[in-house]
């Protein structure tokens, strides 16, 4: 199962590389300024910034609480985005 938000905002790359840095100090992460990878215990969080929003992918494990991990990351980006917050996610 795949889960998938667009979240509106001209700060896509910006919000993606400070989350990829602020959790890279407990989880295996990769990132540049248009793409991260983030292995949670939950899943996989897969983050790709584009000029007007942020598309946020999770991949839940099957086990995963997946209503837990998207409010973990919308919490988290919300937090970095604090001018902005509360951000728009359109999960599908």
């Amino acid at each position: 199962m795949t889960v998938t938000a667009t979240v509106p905002t001209t700060n896509a790359s910006r919000y993606l590389q400070q989350l990829s840095k602020h959790w890279s100090h407990k989880f295996e992460v990769t990132f540049d300024a248009q793409k991260s990878d983030i292995a949670f215990p939950m899943g996989a969080l897969r983050m790709e910034a584009q000029p007007d929003m942020l598309v946020v992918t999770l991949e839940p494990n099957a086990d995963a609480d997946v209503d837990r991990f998207k409010q973990v990351v919308a919490d988290h980006l919300d937090r970095f985005a604090f001018k902005e917050a509360p951000l728009p996610f359109d999960w599908r």
